[in-house]
């Protein structure tokens, strides 16, 4: 990675790429279910043929993809090779990454996954990594701080759309008296990307395209939000707009995944949806 790139900052990298091919990133998702969908074998092959075929496709029609690191760990060491090797061709095709891990830990831990993740120097490093921020979100900072130091980020999941977790995320903190854990969550992302601690733009947050807003502004993250939930599960570009209302350009991604490689396995018309739905979301958000 270039001094520009470290100097920018993640999410100067991401409003760039966005304002050169749009808002939308696409997720690289092979579960069993689309593997067979695809005609491929359900092993570290599979997932290497399906990796192949999405970055051909998604090269030069979307900034961002996102590989959910799940469906390669379940083919263990041979399924991580193969996700190592996507990591490495889709920057090369000129792609962002984020891996989708939503890795957590606190001390010597937090800092091994942050070497995984981020460090130039692992096969595994990628533009960015989620990460879950329930032990806190101080327990985080060891990929914040190499994240920042590298020009790259960490995209921590705050808000989503599962019955589950809207129990814990929407609590409310101080007995009842504070705001929900995911609205002050929202605001401890804020104050470090406009603090000195890290590069502006080094943390940002997942919110589930499928909700209504929260009491945070989303204008005031001052990074990069990820919006995943358009398509399979329900939200559409326009619930996007309404969700992100007010928020800075190239502030944005829509993650669609299901709902885009059912469109696979032919790379033209894998490109295809990818362009319409880029473009769907350009629409709604301009």
């Amino acid at each position: 990675m270039g001094e520009v790139e470290r100097a920018g900052g993640f999410a100067s990298r991401v409003a760039a790429a966005v304002a050169g091919s749009g808002p939308l990133c696409a997720g690289i998702d092979p579960s069993r279910a689309l593997l067979g969908q695809w005609g491929l074998s359900d092993d570290a092959r599979g997932l290497r043929q399906f990796g192949i075929r999405c970055v051909e496709a998604f090269a030069g029609v979307v900034p961002v993809v996102k590989p959910q690191v799940a469906f390669f760990e379940r083919c263990g060491s041979a399924g991580m090779a193969a996700l190592e090797w996507l990591l490495a061709e889709a920057r090369t095709a000129g792609l962002l990454v984020i891996a989708d891990a939503k890795r957590a830990d606190i001390g010597s831990t937090s800092d091994a996954y942050a070497a995984a993740w981020l460090d130039p120097g692992s096969p595994l490093c990628a533009d960015a990594v989620t990460a879950v921020p329930y032990l806190g979100l101080g327990a985080l900072q060891p990929m914040i701080d190499l994240a920042g130091a590298g020009g790259r980020g960490v995209i921590v999941v705050v808000r989503t759309s599962n019955p589950e977790g809207r129990t814990v995320q929407e609590a409310l903190t101080r007995s009842g008296h504070g705001p929900s854990v995911e609205d002050l969550l929202l605001g401890e992302i804020s104050e470090l990307n406009h603090s000195s601690q890290v590069p502006p733009g080094t943390v940002g947050a997942v919110v589930g395209a499928t909700l209504q807003p929260s009491q945070f502004p989303l204008s005031r993250l001052g990074g990069t939000i990820l919006a995943p939930g358009v398509g399979a599960q329900g939200a559409s570009a326009a619930d996007v707009a309404v969700l992100v209302r007010g928020c800075p350009p190239g502030t944005v991604l829509a993650s669609v995944s299901r709902s885009l490689l059912v469109a696979g396995p032919e790379v033209r018309t894998l490109a295809s949806a990818a362009r319409q739905a880029r473009d769907e979301l350009a629409e709604a958000l301009a």
